[in-house]
């Protein structure tokens, strides 16, 4: 198998572990594990794996200049990212948080046209505005949800906080990844953010009785901690060495096709039940953030065939 094929395989698995990942970090919180106390644990078994990977690559010195940005990096892609999708998911239903997350390449689109000057043209302002009127809605639509639905306009909110603020880390990486491995950069921005998360979730996390934890319950927290998190970020490493930036982006659009089918999928294993949060309402706004998404990321021909 060539090393596009590799790539495209290692893409397809990120997305299916991340649409696990919905299912099975909800079924976690809050009654076993906190939030917050999820999320320190999450960066912390990371941490200490990509510390282990970069001792055997070899340390990089990093340059004075670039210490700013890479705190920035730890800020945006570590901290305020995985505490605001955490908190959110566990307010809001697998579902909503895999539509909104789609909206990551429009709010690249803005990040980059405020922080890089970049050129907006009117199809992608557009896509622009047909994406934010979808996630908008999708958020008003948890407020005014009940009854079986997981849903909660609070917790779509923070996970659209989130995906601001891992476009916001797309962005202001990119020139730190033209000077350093990949997995310094990622290690030191898992750093910084370990030290913004854990006086956050370290009570959470202490507070934790694992003793009330079955065999299924830990084989989850492994799966969120080290397949989630680790290794997810090793294979978007690997696929990003071989497939244009434009191939990998579009596999955010499996999440929410790949979070339904593991709803079903996680009901019939006898897992927490989650069918109640699909409706028609909610395939209108994920139609209108796909056709937002569509216009911002494909300008035509040239851009798709790379």
């Amino acid at each position: 198998m060539n090393s596009k094929k590799l790539g495209h395989l290692a893409l397809f698995s990120v997305g299916a572990i991340y649409a696990a990942n919905y299912l099975v970090a909800k079924g976690l919180m809050p009654d076993l594990i906190g939030p917050s106390g999820f999320i320190f644990a999450r960066v912390t078994g990371a941490l200490i794996l990509f510390i282990f990977l970069l001792l055997i690559s070899g340390f990089e010195r990093i340059k004075k200049e670039h210490i700013p940005r890479l705190i920035l990096c730890g800020v945006f892609g570590v901290g305020v990212n995985q505490l605001m999708f955490f908190n959110g998911l566990n307010l809001t239903s697998p579902l909503n948080a895999a539509l909104i997350i789609t909206a990551i390449p429009i709010i690249v689109l803005i990040a980059s046209a405020i922080l890089l000057k970049s050129k907006v043209t009117g199809r992608k302002t557009l896509g622009v505005v047909l994406g934010a009127v979808g996630a908008v809605f999708l958020v008003l639509l948890g407020q005014g949800q009940g009854g079986l639905s997981n849903s909660s306009w609070v917790g779509d909110l923070f996970v659209l906080i989130n995906a601001t603020s891992y476009a916001v880390y797309l962005v202001i990486v990119k020139p730190l990844m033209e000077h350093y491995k990949p997995i310094t950069v990622i290690t030191w921005a898992f750093l910084v953010g370990w030290c913004i998360v854990t006086p956050f979730g370290l009570n959470q996390f202490l507070a934790v009785e694992w003793s009330d934890f079955t065999a299924r319950d830990f084989y989850a927290f492994f799966f969120v901690v080290v397949m989630a998190t680790f290794l997810a970020y090793l294979l978007n490493i690997f696929a990003l060495k071989h497939l244009a930036p434009s191939t990998v982006s579009v596999y955010i659009y499996l999440q929410p096709l790949l979070v339904i089918a593991f709803t079903f999928l996680f009901f019939y294993l006898g897992f927490n039940d989650f069918r109640a949060d699909l409706n028609w309402q909610k395939g209108v706004c994920a139609l209108l953030i796909f056709l937002g998404v569509y216009l911002v990321s494909f300008e035509g021909t040239k851009s798709i065939s790379k």
